[in-house]
């Protein structure tokens, strides 16, 4: 049988962001198929084995793991077990609130590691109005972040949300927790149900070869993208300027 990382510790850190426990599991199991510590085949522990791993309850495990044998991620096999089946559903808006669409150029899935580099308090021009669906000069708060795999920046990006959708928003850059999508979720209760991209490509600037170590002339790959919440209203908007050197943004349409 495989072995599981014992998360017990994440757990409980993400249960204080009052997420159910079952939903803290499955993403634990799920981020163990996403990144091949769990292979196609595998037959999971039984559920009571997994429920001393997580430290929860048999019924918060079985819970779990129905919910990822819908998603596809499992399959339940008679005298076999719970099967890990090969289905990596990477590009889920799910499981957004934590993977970026990077892959190598192997085409494995690459886990990035963010870091927000300013904090800005603005209002909006009469473009970022317009997609916001809010009044021009309306208050917006803009922060830039950097995206890194393996200690090599290969994005930044520019976010840009409405400041009245956020009360109480931040106010130090290293505040503003990594995943962003989760933040908004438990403290806002907006949940991004949709995001409308625009693929591009691009000279690399001043700005790009500094934050992506880019010697110049170099392209960039650019996707700017607005995020919508459950109830089609635009919340976020994003601007991403990446190196496609060793990485590759991949979108599929299920």
């Amino acid at each position: 049988m495989p072995e599981l990382p014992n998360n017990s510790s994440e757990a409980a850190g993400l249960s204080e962001l009052s997420l159910p426990l079952y939903e803290v599991v499955k993403r634990q199991i799920t981020e163990a198929i996403m990144l091949g510590e769990l292979q196609p085949g595998s037959v999971l522990p039984s559920e009571v084995a997994l429920s001393q791993t997580y430290r929860v309850a048999v019924g918060t495990i079985r819970r779990a793991l129905m919910d990822l044998t819908n998603d596809g991620l499992l399959s339940r096999r008679r005298k076999t077990g719970t099967v890990v089946t090969g289905r990596k559903p990477q590009h889920s808006l799910r499981l957004f609130f934590q993977y970026f669409r990077l892959h190598g150029l192997d085409g494995s899935l690459s886990k990035s590691v963010t870091t927000v580099t300013s904090l800005d308090h603005g209002i909006a021009s009469a473009g970022d109005a317009q997609k916001l669906q809010i009044d021009e000069g309306s208050p917006v708060i803009v922060f830039h972040r950097v995206r890194n795999v393996d200690d090599r920046p290969i994005m930044h990006e520019t976010l840009t949300l409405a400041r009245s959708r956020v009360p109480n928003f931040p106010d130090r850059p290293e505040d503003i927790p990594p995943l962003f999508y989760l933040h908004l979720l438990e403290h806002y209760g907006i949940r991004i149900s949709a995001i409308r991209e625009q693929i591009g490509a691009d000279l690399a600037t001043e700005a790009d070869a500094r934050w992506l170590e880019l010697t110049l002339p170099a392209a960039v790959l650019t996707i700017d993208e607005v995020a919508y919440d459950q109830l089609a209203t635009p919340v976020l908007i994003s601007a991403h300027r990446a190196t496609t050197a060793h990485h590759r943004y991949v979108n599929e349409v299920q």
